[in-house]
């Protein structure tokens, strides 16, 4: 499926899947696949998309998986593997569907995980790099602390109403994501064993004050990998770097997505 408008919905495995699709298309140059945050969709990227397409040239895919945004709902409670499901099930169908052929993953917290599972689980010959903003491998007290602690104020505050203009049924994105992060049993969730089998270069981007992820992340990334992984440290940034330091963020980006598509006759660099 190549002909695809700039905006709509992919039936993937049943779920109606909302997508925006900037230019160029996938027969043309690399394609960007955008994965969001656990609480994130299409929108929530705000133009970070668009700016990025402007400063790469290759065509950019984002969508909002099923739960978020204007995709169908998800079941609840969401399976405590529903990261690994989504990047062994529910992603090379989506693809297929795009008619991705050559570009770079790049994810955001629970998108950025799913990123890794991926490209540790497919030795797909069409990814180029992986770009992982604030990911997780391993679950740490800082994170259970802080989504403690966002249930409660998405509980007492005006959260709710804030997300709800993203997502069409806000509470089955906040309870889907938050109840099997605050599970007992994720406590033991580990991804890292993906790592070793990636096999193209990693940009990971942490902002310094994350309130949902250390260092850590990073330094099991640098131990596993064979495969270069680059580190940069965003100042004056938190867990959502592209929204809290879009400049230096994009600096840091660009660069990585232009050396890793460096070879590509359908890049025109910006």
């Amino acid at each position: 499926m190549t002909n695809l408008t700039p905006t709509g919905f992919l039936d993937i495995d049943g779920a109606s899947l909302e997508y925006k699709w900037l230019a160029p298309r996938a027969a043309d140059a690399p394609t960007i696949v955008m994965l969001h945050e656990g609480l994130g969709c299409v929108g929530l990227w705000g133009d970070f998309p668009e700016k990025l397409q402007q400063a790469t040239g290759a065509g950019i895919f984002a969508y909002s998986r099923a739960g978020y945004g204007q995709s169908s709902p998800a079941a609840l409670p969401r399976p405590l593997d529903y990261m690994q499901r989504e990047a062994l099930d529910v992603l090379p169908k989506l693809l297929d569907a795009i008619g991705f052929k050559r570009g770079l993953l790049l994810g955001h917290s629970d998108g950025a995980s799913i990123a890794t599972i991926y490209a540790g689980a497919h030795q797909d010959h069409r990814l180029n790099g992986l770009v992982l903003v604030a990911p997780h491998f391993i679950v740490e007290d800082v994170s259970v602390k802080s989504i403690a602690a966002i249930k409660t104020t998405f509980e007492t505050t005006d959260l709710r109403a804030k997300l709800a203009r993203w997502h069409k049924d806000v509470d089955n994105a906040f309870y889907g994501w938050n109840g099997a992060w605050l599970d007992a049993k994720f406590r033991d969730w580990d991804i890292s064993e993906y790592l070793a089998y990636i096999r193209v270069p990693v940009m990971i981007v942490q902002g310094v004050d994350d309130q949902y992820g250390t260092l850590r992340q990073a330094e099991i990334a640098q131990e596993e990998c064979y495969c270069p992984v680059d580190l940069k440290i965003i100042a004056g940034a938190a867990h959502s770097p592209h929204r809290e330091a879009a400049g230096p963020t994009l600096e840091a980006i660009v660069p990585f997505a232009k050396a890793a598509l460096r070879d590509d006759p359908g890049l025109q660099a910006a």
